[in-house]
C-alpha cells in the first residue's frame, strides 16, 4: 500500500474514532430539556401527565384513550393525550399531543400517519393563529388540506375533505416542520448538551362537502386559539 493510501486510511480512522467519542460524550453528558407545555412528572419514569382542556368555548369534549397503534409503535417513554371536541352545530375536531422522552423517535413525520390511512395531501400552508392571554403572541402552524375517497355502507363512493393543523414545541422554541426540529435538536445538543423535549401538537377534522372547508377552517382555528393557552407555555423574551 502506498504512503498516501496509508495516510488516507489513518485520517479516516481518526475521524471515525473522533465521531464515536463525540457521540459517546453527548450520550453520557446530555440532559433532557423541559417541555414547552404544561406537564406533570410521573414517579419512576420519564413519562409525564399531559392534558388537553376539557371545556373550550361552547364545545363538549371526551377524552380519547391512547390507541393500540401508539402503544405498540412509539417509544415507551412517550406521553400522549387526545380529546374529541364537538359543538352544538355539528362541528367536531380531535386535538392530540405527543410528548417525547429521551427517545426522539417519538416525534415522527406527519406524512406517516396520513398516507397510511389513505389520505392525500392537496395543499400545505404555513399560517399563524393569534393567541390571547397575559402575553399574547402569534402561533405559527402548518395547515394541510387533505382528501380521500371512501366507500359508504350502501356501496357509494364519497370524497372526504380534511384539515390538519400541527406544530412542534419545546421549551421556549417552536417550529412547524420536522427538518427544522432536527436542526434545532442537533444545535442544542452540540452547543448546550441539552436534548430538547419536543411535543407534537395537532388538530384534525373533515367534512363531506368541499364548500364547507372554509367554515371548518375558521371553526378549527377558533378551537386552537381558545385551547392552546390552557396547556402551551407562551414564548419567553430572549
Amino acid at each position: 500500500m502506498k504512503h498516501s493510501q496509508w495516510l488516507v486510511l489513518f485520517v479516516a480512522l481518526v475521524l471515525m474514532a473522533g465521531t464515536a467519542g463525540a457521540l459517546i460524550r453527548f450520550k453520557t453528558h446530555q440532559r433532557l430539556g423541559r417541555p414547552g407545555i404544561t406537564a406533570t412528572a410521573l414517579p419512576g419514569c420519564l413519562n409525564m401527565k399531559i392534558e388537553l382542556p376539557e371545556q373550550v368555548l361552547d364545545l363538549t369534549s371526551t377524552n380519547v384513550p391512547e390507541p393500540e397503534v401508539v402503544l405498540g409503535y412509539l417509544p415507551k417513554d412517550t406521553s400522549f393525550a387526545e380529546r374529541f371536541y364537538q359543538g352544538p352545530d355539528g362541528f367536531w375536531a380531535t386535538g392530540t399531543i405527543i410528548l417525547m422522552g429521551a427517545d426522539r423517535t417519538s416525534i415522527h413525520r406527519p406524512e406517516y400517519c396520513f398516507l397510511g390511512q389513505g389520505w392525500n395531501v392537496d395543499k400545505k400552508t404555513r399560517t399563524t393563529i393569534p393567541i390571547a392571554g397575559a402575553s399574547p403572541y402569534e402561533l405559527p402552524v402548518m395547515k394541510w388540506e387533505i382528501r380521500k375517497t371512501v366507500t359508504t355502507p350502501d356501496g357509494q363512493k364519497q370524497t372526504l375533505y380534511g384539515l390538519y393543523y400541527f406544530w412542534f414545541v419545546a421549551d421556549n422554541d417552536q417550529v412547524t416542520g420536522n427538518v427544522q426540529l432536527q436542526c434545532h435538536l442537533i444545535e442544542n445538543l452540540l452547543l448546550r448538551g441539552v436534548l430538547q423535549r419536543w411535543a407534537y401538537i395537532s388538530y384534525f377534522s373533515y367534512t363531506g362537502s368541499p364548500e364547507h372547508v372554509k367554515v371548518l377552517s375558521e371553526q378549527m382555528q377558533r378551537l386552537i386559539a381558545a385551547s392552546v393557552p390552557a396547556y402551551q407555555l407562551p414564548p419567553r423574551k430572549p
